[in-house]
């Protein structure tokens, strides 16, 4: 009898140490591999960045857009300044060819 009760303790025994040595595993392992909660966390945290990039580079864009705008106002502008003052040259000469024809008309009438 004092046999299978020795076999009996020392299967406890070598249970109970197994447990023991497994535990300190178990943990070293949970706290190496990062938890869900922390992974999701880093990608919401890439996605923001990434988000973040976008919008700096729309804001760059639309900054070079304004001032491609603003080029093209001005330029706009100066042609109609040129073109303003070439009608005004046209209109002056259609009015000097004009008075010339009735000049000419009423020199031919007379």
């Amino acid at each position: 009898m004092a046999r299978p009760v020795l076999l009996v303790i020392l299967l406890f025994v070598i249970v109970f140490t197994s447990q023991l040595d497994w535990n300190p595993q178990i943990v070293n392992e949970a706290e190496a591999t990062p938890t869900l909660a922390q992974k999701q966390h880093h990608v919401t945290k890439r996605q923001e960045d990434i988000k973040e990039k976008i919008i700096l580079s729309q804001e760059k864009n639309i900054h070079k857009l304004q001032k491609l705008v603003r080029s093209l106002e001005e330029q706009l502008l100066e042609c109609r300044g040129r073109n303003g003052a070439v009608n005004d040259t046209l209109s002056s000469l259609t009015d000097i060819l004009n008075d010339l024809e009735q000049k000419q008309i009423l020199e031919d009438q007379s």
